[in-house]
């Protein structure tokens, strides 16, 4: 793998398998919860769904392992490889075989993951960067979240809402991936300067809102619309933090670049279709009413 930081790989394939397990026993919870319910009342009654939650903290600590380890452009594209891992576990809950052609679509993923990893060479960038080359990056992704929320609390489209829920949710949690690197190194040089900082309470505002706005977006509409939307927004969110705040960059050429392209489109396409297919191994949540 050339100058790929083996350690931070295998840290995020621990976490994405973390995160799939965790996300099946989530999706599942939530389309128990009944129409009108107060959702997060009645989740955090469910064991299967703190089941989930606690493979959630476990998933999420494999990646700050990995992100200490790796750059954001590394490590994020492998975490969407939960969906590979989540696929036999889906099938296995609803009694249903894994069809050829979700194996065909995982094998897609992968093979494009493994181009896109080998092939682009990310660096590591920097591990922080100062507030002011966070501003616009990050005001443009809150724009995009704020107006996907409100969007989605005026449509009368259940597919539509849980699509752009989905989304926000997805770019939340790409925005606190993104500054996760940072959080580490502060809390390891010291505890104050990591305190003091405004990086981590907005690393764990998003962190909460997205979980929020995740589980909203499992309830309101089916889970065919929501999880491609989150699985493509999350590492796209963190990516564009990455090269644009970060200073990470892929070492490919002209033509490594196009293949690298390419790669990322398969990724997005194959990371749609295994969500929809087992998505619709679940059953679906019945839209929330007016």
């Amino acid at each position: 793998m050339g100058n790929l930081p083996i350690a931070a790989v295998v840290c995020a394939f621990v976490g994405a398998v973390l995160f799939a397990v965790s996300a099946v026993a989530q999706q599942r919870a939530a389309a128990d919860v009944a129409e009108g319910d107060a959702l997060l009342a009645r989740l955090i009654r469910n064991p299967r769904w703190v089941a989930g939650l606690i493979g959630d903290a476990g998933g999420f600590g494999f990646q700050v392992a990995a992100l200490a380890l790796g750059s954001v452009l590394v490590v994020q594209p492998i975490l969407v490889t939960a969906l590979v891992f989540a696929l036999p576990l889906a099938a296995h809950y609803s009694g249903r075989r894994v069809t050829g052609a979700m194996w065909a679509q995982a094998a897609a993923l992968s093979i494009a993951l493994a181009c896109f990893l080998v092939v682009g060479e990310p660096t590591e960038g920097v591990p922080h960067a100062p507030w002011h080359h966070w501003v616009l990056p990050l005001g443009l992704l809150v724009g995009v979240i704020v107006a996907a929320i409100a969007v989605a609390t005026t449509v009368k489209v259940p597919t539509l809402q849980a699509l752009l829920l989905g989304s926000a949710a997805g770019l939340l949690f790409g925005i606190s991936a993104a500054l996760t690197q940072n959080v580490t190194q502060q809390f390891g040089h010291s505890i104050r300067t990591a305190v003091t900082g405004w990086e981590l309470y907005v690393l764990v505002a998003c962190g909460m809102l997205g979980l929020y706005v995740q589980q909203r977006g499992y309830q309101v509409g089916p889970l065919s619309a929501s999880l491609p939307a989150f699985t493509v927004a999350e590492p796209l969110g963190a990516a564009f933090l990455g090269m644009t705040v970060l200073e990470e960059r892929l070492r490919s050429g002209p033509v490594g670049t196009a293949f690298v392209g390419l790669s990322v489109v398969v990724m997005c396409v194959a990371a749609v279709w295994l969500s929809r297919a087992q998505a619709a191994e679940a059953p679906e949540p019945q839209p929330v009413g007016e």
